[in-house]
């Protein structure tokens, strides 16, 4: 997976093999699952986010989401309580500012990460890597198309931190000790390479 993004005019580009292009969108398609629907009119999704659908652009605006944070540790990674110290226990005042928060912003985060994990997928999906020359097809981002990209890659990212269980503190350092038999490893090897999507993609939208 040598790839990686280059800048264009005012956009992006990277070539794209159909074994890349299946595993970017099988990542996305299993963060979108996890994270779950968006709300349907008068009730919640099944995340529990609670909100309220409709056509009054009012009701999202102030429908109000989940006051505790998701069970699941790639969800918590991506919705993280907005007061208090990562790994440490909250005091009663951080909980409750933390809920009131999330009550009125997870929602709205959580479409937007779903929007961009859509915009990844429609964008693979546009793609036909078996007929371009040496069975790869180059992708093409549009400055807002970077940014979705951008949004998506790190959501990526995230999820597999949490999944592989690292942290701020320890480092990445241990994922290099891994044998090649581990379990884990190609979920390491994604997470590295995401990270490496995600560089270059930074760099071309800083030129």
């Amino acid at each position: 997976m040598a790839g990686y993004f280059e800048a264009t005019g005012g956009g992006a580009a990277i070539a794209l093999d159909e074994v890349e292009v299946s595993i970017l969108r099988s990542l996305a398609t299993q963060l979108l699952e996890l994270i779950g629907p968006g709300p349907a009119p008068d009730a919640g999704d099944a995340a529990g986010e609670g909100a309220k659908g409709g056509g009054d652009p009012l009701d999202a605006l102030f429908a109000e989401g989940p006051s505790e944070p998701p069970r699941d540790p790639a969800l918590a990674r991506l919705f993280p309580d907005a007061y208090g110290d990562p790994g440490r226990p909250q005091d009663s005042e951080s909980r409750r500012f933390s809920a009131e928060f999330r009550r009125f912003t997870e929602g709205e985060l959580r479409a937007r990460k779903r929007d961009d994990l859509l915009a990844m997928v429609h964008a693979l999906d546009a793609l036909d890597p078996g007929e371009a020359s040496g069975g790869a097809a180059v992708l093409t981002l549009k400055p807002e198309d970077s940014r979705q990209w951008l949004g998506a890659l790190n959501d990526l990212r995230l999820a597999i931190a949490a999944r592989l269980e690292l942290t701020d503190d320890d480092g990445t350092d241990r994922l290099f000790e891994l044998p090649d038999d581990d379990p884990n490893k190609p979920m390491v090897m994604a997470y590295f390479w995401l990270g490496g999507l995600q560089e270059s993609l930074v760099e071309t939208m800083s030129t």
